[in-house]
């Protein structure tokens, strides 16, 4: 019986590690979770690179419902603030972030705290990551572990073709002596075309270590400067996505829909506000 919970538990971890190195946001979700390249406020969970290009201070929110089912839930909460002065669109000293996040129901459950820097110097961000994990399986108790990432975006071409790579629990982080059970190990890498300021395309291929390559890819086109549609999909689980994102003023609202062929329907809404004048 302890096995079977366990293996239970390890399947759900499975669901939630593909959320994990795909990253959170509603945004990222509608572009197929192609998501190394993106600066907003859930770079935090993305790649942290893409928090040295965030200029003001902003908070986000997100909830996710996988296939339908209450126990593959996901909500999360994450803000940044730049540190320092921001001169130029930028800030000076880099940029902080922080991301709470909860997946599961009442048999199994996990929860991250993380905590993310990221640093835009000239053409070239870095960031790095720290995650405190917590799982619980109903009637087995709880683990801890300690997952430490890092990541990195370039603009190859300024302001046209960025690539970026981000590498999850670098520490091979360990949850249980059974079977030596660890922390997925996933490294991710993309590039962003963006050829005019109203489209972008981005590709990207993610490896967990003891899984096939999850080849993704993403199209944002902005029909107005505050209406952006996206769509895109993923080939691991071969799902389709799509999505819309709407600005007013330093609001964000964002809906994504992914569908599964087999297990159906999953939808993502993300909600972020921005604080104080643009630079």
């Amino acid at each position: 019986m302890i096995k079977i919970y366990l293996c239970l538990g390890l399947l759900l971890l499975s669901f939630s590690t593909q959320a994990q190195g795909s990253g959170p946001g509603a945004r990222a979700a509608a572009l197929g979770n192609a998501s190394v390249t993106l600066s907003d406020v859930w770079a935090v969970g993305n790649n942290a690179a893409g928090l040295g290009q965030v200029n003001r201070p902003v908070v986000g929110v997100y909830a996710e419902n996988r296939y339908l089912l209450s126990a593959l839930n996901t909500v999360a909460i994450a803000a940044a603030v730049p540190v320092g002065a921001v001169e130029n669109n930028k800030a000076q000293n880099g940029v902080v972030g922080v991301e709470l996040q909860r997946f599961g129901g009442k048999l199994y459950n996990e929860q991250r705290v993380g905590a993310g820097y990221g640093y835009r110097g000239g053409l070239v961000s870095v960031g790095a990551r720290v995650d405190m994990l917590q799982l619980s399986i109903e009637g087995l108790g709880s683990r801890r572990a300690v997952a430490l990432s890092l990541g990195g975006q370039a603009e190859l071409i300024p302001k046209r073709l960025v690539f970026g790579a981000y590498l999850y629990n670098l520490n091979q982080a360990k949850l249980a002596e059974y079977q030596d059970e660890r922390v997925p190990t996933v490294l991710k890498a993309g590039f962003s075309y963006r050829p005019t300021a109203k489209v972008s395309f981005n590709i990207e291929t993610e490896k967990d270590v003891e899984q096939d390559a999850n080849f993704k890819a993403g199209l944002e086109y902005r029909a107005i400067e505050k209406l952006a549609l996206r769509a895109g999909f993923r080939s691991l689980t071969e799902e389709t996505t799509g999505g819309i994102g709407f600005q007013a003023g330093a609001l964000q609202i964002d809906y994504a829909a992914a569908w599964h062929a087999a297990l159906g329907l999953s939808q993502h809404v993300g909600i972020s506000l921005q604080f104080g004048k643009h630079p």
